[in-house]
């Protein structure tokens, strides 16, 4: 037997959901069979035995007050055991066993929470977004507040089942995009270096405000007897991952930031694999509280894919097939010198699928 003491319970990292599932997914985990889309957010998964487990999809607008948080959860104990969930985008799913609560748990939804019901199948999904102004420490915009504004121009999108094809958005409030490759993304743009603070850079650790730069603008220099860095200003692309590391680099500018749509975007391997998005245009103003010039945009886009695409094709796959010259006439952006990709550091082929190369 060992003399030391027992460890400490592990209280790091994600949580084990295990206990946290509905009562009917836990006895089924790893048993479903197939599972089948009703209707307008309405899914249905059939277990190996039999057993059916209904899911209600609503969209949220992912900022919640404690009272709607309380209000969601008394809508899941009353048709749902007290089961719920968010996903990824921020979608409130909430878990059922009794086909015949459906509809009433839609209603309430609808009526009480003031939630749209939707975003499966060939739909829009809720926008997938980075923190905004609320939550990170370095945005230029809100991604928070522009969601809201695009997803009240394509609520309609969202209800619907008739699209080509799924339609997944992201939305970032800086050039890092936490907010991931998507179909349709937007992301602010900054358009000048950082502006060095040598007084604030003092508190930062110049070899990681020196390492987290992709293009090595970033050098060690001094200032007044002092260790603090340069930019090399003809290096920099204006990512910000350098404000990142250090208050002391600040590239946020509310009178020169604005705001670029990319298109093309997708993460699954499905059909021919993951692909990076490209830009679609540029320069649109970053205008709170309803950002119009950029929910414009995507509408665009969207009309755009909605008229010319093909059953089963993302967008990515439409402008494939149709080609960037149409891309271009159908929305009715500019096509301009920025968007020829001469970025130096680029590669000819990126390895981004899991898929084998012949």
């Amino acid at each position: 037997m060992s003399d030391q003491p027992p460890m400490a319970p592990r209280n790091n990292g994600a949580p084990d959901f295990k206990p946290l599932l509905h009562p009917a997914m836990a006895r089924n985990y790893g048993r479903w069979k197939d599972h089948q889309i009703l209707g307008r957010g309405v899914y249905r998964h059939i277990a190996e035995n039999g057993e059916e487990l209904f899911t209600v999809r609503a969209g949220s607008p992912r900022m919640l007050s404690v009272h709607k948080v309380r209000r969601i959860c008394d809508i899941a104990d009353k048709y749902c055991e007290g089961h719920l969930r968010f996903t990824t985008r921020n979608n409130i799913e909430f878990l059922l066993t009794n086909p015949d609560d459906v509809e009433p748990l839609i209603r309430e939804i609808e009526d009480i929470l003031e939630m749209p019901v939707g975003g499966t199948g060939h739909s829009i999904s809720n926008i997938l977004h980075t923190q905004g102004w609320l939550h990170c420490n370095l945005p230029g915009t809100d991604a928070s507040g522009s969601v809201k504004a695009i997803m009240d121009t394509l609520i309609e999108e969202f209800r619907a089942t008739d699209l080509p094809q799924r339609l997944k958005i992201s939305a970032s409030c800086c050039q890092i995009n936490c907010g991931a490759h998507a179909d349709i993304a937007v992301i602010l743009q900054h358009h000048h270096p950082p502006k060095l603070d040598h007084e604030r850079i003092r508190s930062c650790e110049l070899p990681k405000v020196v390492t987290i730069c992709p293009v090595a603008a970033i050098r060690p220099a001094r200032h007044d007897g002092r260790d603090t860095v340069e930019v090399v200003e003809e290096k920099c692309m204006y990512c910000g991952a350098c404000h990142g590391q250090c208050a002391g680099l600040e590239i946020r500018d509310a009178e020169t930031d604005t705001l670029a749509i990319w298109v093309g975007g997708k993460s699954a391997n499905t059909r021919k694999g993951p692909s990076f998005m490209r830009l679609a245009t540029f320069g649109l103003p970053n205008n709170p509280p309803r950002w119009p010039e950029v929910s414009g945009a995507v509408r665009r886009v969207v009309d755009a894919w909605k008229d010319g695409a093909r059953e089963y094709e993302r967008v990515g796959e439409w402008i494939e097939r149709v080609g960037w010259k149409h891309f271009f006439e159908a929305t009715g952006f500019e096509f301009t010198k920025y968007h020829i990709d001469n970025y130096r550091f680029a590669r000819t082929t990126f390895n981004t699928s899991s898929q084998v190369r012949r």
